[in-house]
């Protein structure tokens, strides 16, 4: 469960999506995006979630992965803070119009891998189109890719979620590969309930906006620097300031069996509120039993532990960091680790 420190800090990230907490490029994708679509109606709801909203009423199993504690921000076991913004949708639908499409915007909570391209904390967008009638999943995608990412290719390839049938993975080309944005399908008649048909979509904001402007790290969305933050104000192509020098520490540090880059990557992330982690790699996991005897008496391994040797990269966007920056950063995350280990 969340400790209250975690939820406080958690809660404050600022909602690049909402107008109210400051302008942001990322409110003119969805102000095009509103602009395209039949009948919109924005929808906005706090975080914090009821768990059947996230699971339950979208058609998650019991046994489904993602519920497990290490992937999911629980709050209590009744409460969480939502893993993507298909939970507003169980409610939003008891208050919809018969013709409606429904767009949910807003942050989301998740473990995940420590890199260019992802956050434990990112934004995504729903939308639930609301209908009488049958309409085409096809004319859905090609409107949403064709305004948020003009001139780009795209291509779909079945998947499976869920709340949808039919589902579908949204890929565009870029840089001569594909890479998804987001996922739809038919809406599936157990979330739909009274409503005669749907189609659902959710898509990845921060990468959609990355792929829009050409921002090469995700953590440029809300850094400070105003030479930065002043491009995160417009659609046009973001322009590179110089590029800071990357440091690389590696640590060694014994964990639990089932601890993966994930969970290793949010706990490194709680351990570091500077904005200066890169790139979070394991290089090597040897399970204890494995080390030499000298090594385990070293490291104080106990049976079920794995010895993970982590490779951490460091870089701050708008300037380089010095040597005892780096290394009082690779102590704390040694203290940190070390201290979190069963």
């Amino acid at each position: 469960m969340y400790r209250t420190d975690e939820l406080v800090h958690a809660l404050n990230i600022r909602d690049l999506t909402d107008p109210a907490q400051g302008p942001h490029a990322m409110q003119l994708l969805i102000a095009d995006l509103e602009a395209a679509l039949d009948h919109p109606q924005e929808v906005r709801h706090h975080p914090l979630v009821p768990v059947e909203h996230n699971y339950e009423h979208l058609g998650y199993p019991p046994d489904a992965i993602t519920r497990d504690a290490r992937y999911t921000r629980y709050v209590s076991e009744t409460c969480m803070l939502r893993s993507h913004t298909t939970a507003m949708i169980p409610p939003a639908l008891r208050r919809a119009t018969p013709d409606v499409t429904l767009i949910c915007p807003g942050l989301v909570y998740r473990r995940d891998t420590v890199d260019r391209l992802h956050t434990g904390t990112p934004h995504q967008l729903d939308i639930w189109r609301i209908s009488n009638e049958p309409e085409e999943l096809t004319g859905l995608i090609d409107t949403v890719v064709t305004t948020l990412l003009p001139g780009k290719r795209y291509r779909t390839i079945d998947a499976q979620h869920p709340y949808t049938t039919h589902g579908k993975q949204i890929d565009v080309e870029h840089d001569g590969e594909w890479v998804e944005i987001g996922e739809c399908g038919l809406a599936a008649r157990h979330v739909l309930k009274d409503h005669p048909h749907g189609l659902a979509m959710g898509l990845g904001l921060d990468r959609i906006l990355m792929l829009r402007k050409g921002i090469p790290d995700i953590r440029l969305l809300r850094n400070g620097d105003p030479r930065i933050a002043t491009q995160m104000l417009d659609l046009d192509e973001y322009r590179a300031i110089s590029r800071h020098p990357a440091a690389i520490r590696d640590i060694s540090i014994m964990a639990a069996a089932h601890e993966d880059i994930e969970t290793l990557g949010d706990q490194i992330r709680a351990l570091t509120p500077e904005d200066v982690i890169e790139e979070i790699t394991i290089l090597s996991e040897t399970p204890a039993e494995q080390l030499p005897p000298h090594v385990q008496q070293r490291l104080e391994a106990k049976p079920g532990q794995k010895n993970v040797l982590i490779r951490v990269t460091m870089r701050a966007p708008e300037r380089t960091l010095t040597d005892r920056e780096t290394n009082e950063i690779r102590d704390r995350l040694l203290q940190g680790l070390r201290a979190t280990a069963p």
